[in-house]
């Protein structure tokens, strides 16, 4: 006869079981972000020239361009009077050659100045400008507008919006609607070629960052076409500026854009290029080429700023959003 119990046998453990976790306390998925494009290019040459040479730097290179300059004209110098003493005719040709060579230099260094001078001027409009719409000036914004009319009086384009100005000034009775008047005569054209020219830069390098596959291709291009359009721009507004007066300009814009952050690719820039979804759908080079763009746009609508005579008051700041619209239209498969 069997003794084993009758019933269910019971089999304690010494320590319990903890209860396993449910749905409500799993931990939550990790957000995977996508890979987004960053602008590489324009924010490289954003930092290249806002960059502040050190005095160390400028020490070198002053020395060296000053060693050199020096050199060459005591190489030259000896050059033509040996020549002279050997052979006049020659001597003489080579001293003539020196002497057109001497007045190319002067004549690019007041071409230079006088770009430093219109930068200068167009600065002081603006500055003036400001202070008139602020103080509610007529007086000073009147000697605004008479600097506006003598700064674009060369200018053919602007004949009949100089003529409209002219005939409706003396009917405005306070400084921001005389200013208001000016900027919608003068500066709505030149705002409107101001735009084209940012349009075709982003354009530009957003085509180049999306097809050449090259190593720093995008950057040079970004480098040069940024050069190119605030240059362009400061042409358009009256600031024609030379080699080094372009690069002064170029710094001071860059520096500014770095300085606010606007080099940066935030959440904006991405919603207003992307569309929300745009970037997720192309490729990760045509994502950078559009990002490229419109930093690119952004750098404009600083030189803009930078460069036009009067603040936006009457008319409207031109957007990145409309800029980048306009100038990848049809690019990339975008309507």
């Amino acid at each position: 006869m069997s003794d084993s119990p009758k019933g269910p046998v019971i089999i304690e453990f010494e320590d319990a079981v903890e209860p396993q976790p449910g749905p409500a306390e799993a931990p939550p998925v990790p957000d995977v972000t996508p890979d987004l494009p960053t602008g590489r290019a324009m924010q490289t040459v954003a930092v290249i020239g806002a960059r502040k040479p050190s005095p160390l730097g400028r020490m070198f290179w002053g020395g060296f361009v000053g060693l050199v300059g020096f050199g060459a004209s005591v190489a030259a110098w000896d050059f033509v009077t040996g020549l002279l003493a050997r052979n006049q005719l020659l001597g003489g040709i080579a001293l003539v050659l020196a002497i057109v060579f001497l007045v190319a230099c002067l004549g690019l260094a007041l071409r230079e100045l006088a770009g430093f001078f219109r930068l200068a001027r167009l600065d002081g409009v603006h500055r003036d400008a400001e202070a008139a719409m602020a103080g509610e000036d007529l007086e000073l914004a009147r000697k605004v507008v008479a600097r506006l009319e003598t700064l674009y009086a060369p200018r053919k384009d602007l004949d009949w919006s100089l003529e409209r100005l002219k005939e409706r000034a003396d009917e405005q009775f306070d400084a921001e609607a005389l200013l208001g008047l000016a900027e919608a005569e003068l500066m709505a054209p030149l705002d409107a070629a101001a735009r084209r020219e940012v349009e075709a830069a982003a354009r530009q390098v957003a085509t180049v960052t999306a097809i050449v596959p090259l190593a720093l291709a995008d950057v040079a291009t970004a480098l040069v076409s940024t050069v190119r359009m605030i240059r362009r721009v400061g042409e358009i507004y009256g600031a024609r500026a030379g080699t080094l007066g372009s690069l002064r300009l170029t710094r001071s814009v860059l520096t500014h854009l770095v300085a606010t952050g606007a080099v940066a690719v935030g959440d904006d820039l991405i919603g207003s290029v992307a569309g929300g979804g745009v970037l997720s759908k192309v490729s990760r080079r045509f994502g950078e080429g559009i990002v490229n763009g419109a930093l690119t746009a952004r750098v404009g609508v600083a030189a803009i700023e930078v460069c036009r005579p009067l603040p936006f008051a009457r008319l409207k700041r031109p957007s990145v959003t409309s800029l980048v619209k306009r100038a990848l239209s049809g690019l990339f498969g975008a309507d």
